[in-house]
């Protein structure tokens, strides 16, 4: 059984490949349940733009940003008090991201080296996620998403791209011992337009979070 923290409220983080649906699911049950949401820190992020036109360059100062960033919301979150839930995980950068730019050959060793002693810092000093929700979807799905919502910057995500990020996601999740996990297919799902199926998603996550207290 999983607390609330010293704080009261809970931390729920939602997990997921790009175009997996995190942002609006999170918004969806932000308003449900009437929980604060923290969403990714896109529109204002400074090397978004710069990254997808040159990987190489950019990866490590977007990664530092990303986790910086998530780092804030963290300690933000289990300040307040209140419910919140998160898009995307700090987890996510570390375990995904980087290291699959790293792979790529997209950041250096040392880049890649420096980046993980400081994520292993950064986590040492947290609480992971009460209950953390895991969109699992096709590359298919996931590129179907991303054309859906056209933004100009993700237009360049190659296939090959989505796809060594689910197997990366997949071997996360498969090893993922930090707590509470819930795992939901997307690829039949459409909770965006289709009350039934928001309201799946609901059942499930009632399940879990009956079992919070």
């Amino acid at each position: 059984m999983i607390k609330e923290n010293s704080n009261g409220g809970m931390h729920i983080a939602i997990a997921g490949n790009i175009g997996s649906g995190k942002t609006t699911l999170a918004g969806l049950l932000s308003k449900h349940y009437n929980w604060d949401a923290h969403y990714e820190d896109v529109d204002d992020n400074p090397y978004l733009n710069d990254f997808y036109e040159d990987m190489q360059r950019w990866s490590f100062n977007l990664q530092l940003y990303f986790l910086n960033s998530r780092l804030n919301q963290i300690l933000n979150i289990r300040s307040s008090g209140k419910t919140v839930i998160q898009d995307r995980t700090i987890y996510e950068d570390a375990y995904i991201f980087a290291p699959n730019l790293h792979s790529m050959g997209l950041m250096s060793t040392r880049d890649f080296e420096n980046y993980f002693t400081l994520f292993n810092l950064m986590t040492s000093l947290i609480q992971p996620p009460d209950l953390l929700i895991y969109l699992r979807a096709t590359v298919p799905t996931l590129v179907h998403q991303i054309q859906k919502r056209g933004r100009d910057y993700e237009n360049s995500i190659r296939l090959d791209y989505l796809k060594r990020l689910n197997e990366r996601y997949e071997a996360w999740i498969g090893s993922y011992n930090l707590g509470k996990i819930l795992i939901i297919d997307v690829d039949n799902l459409n909770f965006t337009e289709t009350r039934e199926d928001l309201s799946r998603v609901i059942t499930k996550i009632d399940a879990e979070i009956h079992g919070l207290f």
